[in-house]
């Protein structure tokens, strides 16, 4: 039997800490390693498999486009491209797309759109401010544009043009405010950060401040996005809407996709200032297309919200039971669950040796993140074996 770990040792980048599984089938909620051990996944690719692993109309979507066309630059016009446009565009706030690759794209495209708005609107204002804690990707920019130093630190000196304060402080960002400022950018839920949910009234104060000031308002909506949070976008439970967000993640349903969607007062690009070789190629759109309309048409934003709350009461449960769980926090199908100290590593072990795939997003802190798809009774499955876990460490 070949080993893959050892190999993957020899021959690929020392960059991710992996669990030593190789999983080789998905279904559902469910995935298999080379072995034949069967998982029930709580990752869910890192928020990316909204429909589960190998859903038919994904499936089909994909097979269907393969079989007709694959990839064509954006030369051409291409129909599942359009289509995805469209689709967005009528069930959002926004008035233009533009498809890219993955969640960095999408925000480095919605950073360039700002800095040519400011260009054109506030005398050339560039600076944009981001919060401590964010993540908002791994290109260089982006990494500045991150308020988290252990990515910043390997790479400095990095660009400039970012500005990180504290997050849910309206406060820190009027302070920040210069005529350099042209935009706030903004994660709904901060992910990476450890699910950390800010003060009700905190977007609606920080759009009240960029309208007051003149500044675009961005929303990285590549993890909150796409039915996550129990809506199709996170913003929707605000009461305000933004000038620019960014989507990837749930968007392809598995698929590599990303994509900026601006206002028309926003979407200030002209020709030749931005492109992508691969985005919005038809086989992604395609992909993507079939996620989104299943989405929709089956209200499944509404089956998160119900299996989000039965999720909730589950790990409320187990926090009253251990003494060492200090916080439970989220929303929809995304939550974190916080330990008074550092077992987030050896509890993502444990769960895996009895087959439930969780994710350590912090030290102290377990994140789940399950398909949109996810059962009650696949939430009592976990339940019972993160219990079980939990109790090893009691």
């Amino acid at each position: 039997m070949t080993n893959w770990q050892e190999l993957e040792k020899k021959y690929y980048f020392q960059v991710v800490k992996r669990l030593p599984v190789t999983l080789v089938r998905g279904q559902g909620a469910r995935v298999w390693d080379d072995t034949g051990k069967e998982y029930l996944d709580f990752t869910a690719g890192w928020a990316v498999n909204s429909l589960g692993h190998c859903h038919p109309v994904v499936a089909q979507a994909l097979a269907d486009q393969a079989n007709t066309l694959i990839h064509t630059s954006n030369q051409f016009y291409t129909v599942p491209q359009i289509r995805l446009a469209q689709l967005l565009v009528e069930n959002s706030c926004f008035d233009k797309v533009f498809l890219c690759n993955s969640g960095t794209e999408a925000n480095e495209g919605a950073v360039k759109l700002a800095r040519k708005y400011g260009k054109l609107h506030r005398k050339g204002a560039f600076e944009v401010i981001t919060t401590f804690n964010s993540f908002h990707g791994r290109t260089l920019a982006m990494v500045a544009a991150t308020g988290q130093r252990k990515f910043q630190q390997p790479y400095i000196p990095l660009p400039s043009g970012f500005v990180n304060v504290e997050y849910s402080s309206i406060e820190a960002i009027e302070k920040a405010t210069t005529s350099q400022t042209c935009a706030v950018m903004v994660e709904p839920i901060q992910g990476e950060g450890g699910v950390i949910v800010p003060a009700e009234d905190y977007l609606k104060k920080v759009r009240a401040w960029c309208d007051q000031k003149g500044l675009l308002l961005i929303l990285d909506e590549i993890q909150t996005g796409i039915g996550r949070t129990g809506t199709l976008f996170a913003y929707q439970q605000s009461g305000i809407e933004p000038d620019i967000m960014t989507l990837a993640k749930g968007l392809g349903g598995g698929v590599p996709i990303g994509a900026v969607l601006a206002t028309n007062k926003s979407a200030v690009f002209e020709l030749g200032e931005h492109g992508s070789t691969y985005g919005g190629n038809p086989l992604a759109s395609a992909a993507a297309l079939a996620t989104l309309k299943f989405i929709l048409e089956n209200d499944v934003s509404a089956k998160v919200r119900q299996v989000g709350q039965y999720l909730a009461s589950k790990l409320e449960e187990m926090k009253s039971k251990f003494d060492f769980i200090v916080e439970v926090r989220g929303r929809g199908l995304l939550w974190a669950m916080e330990f008074n100290r550092e077992i987030a590593d050896s509890l993502v072990s444990a769960c895996q040796e009895r087959g439930l795939l969780v994710n350590g997003v912090k030290p102290n802190a377990l994140r789940f993140m399950p398909p949109l798809i996810i059962s009650e009774a696949e939430v009592d499955q976990a339940k019972e074996i993160l219990q079980e876990a939990l109790a090893s460490f009691s």
